[in-house]
Order: C-alpha cells, then structure tokens, then sequence
C-alpha cells in the first residue's frame, strides 16, 4: 500500500471516529426525550444508582465485552451515562485495560504459533515490520498506536500477545493511550444523560485535541509509519 493510500484509510478511520462520536451524542440526545438511550437500558437496570455492586457489574461487562471487540469507546459513553464524566471514565478505564489484558493473554498462551504462521502468509511483511516496532520499544510503539485515529483496538492486543510483546510495557502504554478518547467519550455520555451542552462541545474539543496529536504520531513514529505506509 503506498503511502497516499495509507493516507486515505486514516482519514476514513477518523471519518468513522468521528461518525461514532456524533452519532452517540446526536441519537442518544434526540431519543433521550423519548425516555431511552440506546444501548442504556442494561445499565437503567443494572448499574446506575447500584453502588459497588454496579460498579462491579460494568467493570465486568466492560471487560469482557472489551476482550470480545466491543469499541472502547462505547465503554466510554456508557461509564459516563452511568457514573458521570469522571468517575465513569476512570471505571471505563479499568474496564477497558482489564479487557486488553484478557485478550492479550489469551493470544500470548494460546495462539502464538498460529502467529507465527499468519506472519509467513499474506499480510506478513506488514505485520513483521509493525511487529518488530513493537518489540524493539513496547511502549513507545503501543502508546503511539493507541493515540491514532486509526487501528483496531482487539486486533492490535492479539498481535502483541502472539508476538511475545512484554506484557508490562504494553498494558501500562495501553492505559496512558485510553485515556484521552475515554475522557471524550466519558464527557458524551454524561452530557447525553443530563443534557449537557458543554460537557457535549467540550468532549468534541478534546476529540480534536487527540485527533491532531493522533496524526503527528502517525507522521513521526515508527509503528504509525508502518499504518501509514502499508505493506
């Protein structure tokens, strides 16, 4: 994939960020009237206004749906629906790295030779060098990726798992990388529940915010490079 091209996907990644974003403050906001949130209807009833139980709930449920491909950010919104802004996006958090780590694991005890073989096949020049990025700095590499608009949260924990990537550095620069779009999200639900205006404009500043700083990584580390320029 040339490098114009590698361009082209990461403006449809963030096309679709973008359409994700609006799309849960627009819908949720529009049939919130209506007395539903899509989605919310598990957390009415299950979580908020349930102290630690509640709290236990989503984190499990964030996890594990999280480990299953569930976007991050539809964690997100949903701690900020049920908890408020910070304390919602600080459960999303845990919820979200809990989820990383399971599916992370499960690729590091079980699928490893089946990477090594994906490696050799198709996509293998591409996952080699975005690979070996990881390898040579775990955490440098993963923060960056996690910053970027583009990518696939489920996928890049399975790579790293069956790459032998350390465990450590990967999961510590998966949560620095969570927390800006958490935040974002985290802001969205919470100003859809109490129709919140500002806390709505403030999570698509802090989107832009990350957005840009998503792209300057892209443009200047290595594993964005490899995104970027394809293989």
């Amino acid at each position: 994939m040339s490098a114009p091209a590698g361009g082209t996907q990461a403006r449809r990644a963030l096309g679709k960020l973008l359409l994700l974003a609006a799309g849960l403050a627009a819908g949720g906001l529009a049939l919130r009237e209506a007395g539903a949130v899509p989605g919310t209807e598990w957390v009415d009833r299950y979580v908020r206004d349930r102290g630690l139980s509640g709290e236990a709930v989503f984190l499990a449920a964030g996890a594990v749906l999280t480990a299953a491909g569930l976007p991050r950010q539809g964690v997100a919104f949903l701690g900020g629906y049920a908890f408020g802004a910070a304390a919602g996006a600080g459960l999303a958090l845990l919820a979200q790295v809990a989820g990383c780590a399971l599916s992370f694991g499960w690729a590091r005890l079980v699928a490893r030779d089946w990477a090594e073989r994906r490696l050799a096949g198709r996509y293998g020049a591409r996952l080699r060098r975005l690979r070996d990025a990881l390898a040579s700095s775990p955490f440098g590499s993963t923060l960056a990726l996690r910053l970027l608009p583009v990518g696939n949260n489920l996928a890049l924990n399975l790579l790293a798992g069956m790459a032998g990537i350390a465990p450590t550095p990967f999961l510590a620069a998966s949560a620095l990388g969570y927390v800006p779009q958490t935040a974002v999200f985290a802001l969205l639900g919470k100003g859809v529940r109490v129709d919140g205006a500002w806390q709505i404009a403030l999570a698509a500043a802090l989107l832009a915010v990350s957005v840009a700083l998503g792209f300057v990584l892209l443009r200047r580390h290595a594993a964005g490079r490899t995104l970027e320029g394809g293989g």
